[in-house]
């Protein structure tokens, strides 16, 4: 197991699209996987893409704390609860309707800084485990988000792309301490 280097904006390989992964199963793919949750658990976030540790293939990780679940049955919806760490291997999405939600997203290939991006808040996502199963799940809320903003990096995209409006980018310390610019006052990822 290792540590592995987290390639920040500007970087080439987080400016395109990465291939599709050949075999869910091999073995480099679980050593990569292995790799990559020691790296995320090391830099506490709650997901990373292969192409944010220097590796251009159509695989994510991520989970959803129990701090961080939201209560999507209150709008309506199933109960958003956490979510084990879950490997996605070649994912796809799928929006199920046209609501979108803003909130701040934050990046470890982008460390310090925090912005206002606008996401689906209900999708349907498919692919691969290392074992060679099928994961085909609908998330709502947090969990959503995390899903889009993994693969979006997938895509050569990173969250700033997203953003509307720059003048809202700001460093994430600043932001707790002085709050989200008046304009952008609503949820917070």
């Amino acid at each position: 197991m290792a540590i592995l280097k987290i390639a920040r904006m500007g970087h080439p390989v987080l400016r395109s699209r990465a291939e599709p992964v050949a075999d869910a199963c091999a073995p480099e793919v679980g050593r990569l996987v292995t790799d990559m949750i020691e790296t995320l658990r090391d830099a506490g976030g709650v997901g990373l893409a292969a192409p944010q540790v220097h590796v251009p293939r159509r695989i994510v990780i991520f989970c959803v704390p129990r701090s961080r679940a939201g209560n999507a049955e209150a709008a309506g919806g199933a109960p958003d609860g956490p979510v084990p760490l879950t490997v996605l291997i070649n994912p796809e999405i799928e929006f199920l309707d046209e609501r979108r939600e803003e909130a701040y997203e934050a990046c470890l290939s982008v460390p310090g800084l925090t912005g206002p991006v606008s996401r689906a808040v209900r999708i349907r996502y498919q692919g691969w485990t290392p074992s060679g199963s099928r994961i085909d799940r609908v998330a709502e809320g947090f969990h959503a988000r995390v899903v889009q903003h993994e693969v979006d990096h997938l895509d050569g995209i990173v969250y700033p792309q997203r953003m509307t409006d720059l003048s809202t980018l700001a460093f994430a310390e600043e932001f707790a301490r002085y709050g989200a610019p008046a304009a952008r006052t609503r949820s917070v990822a």
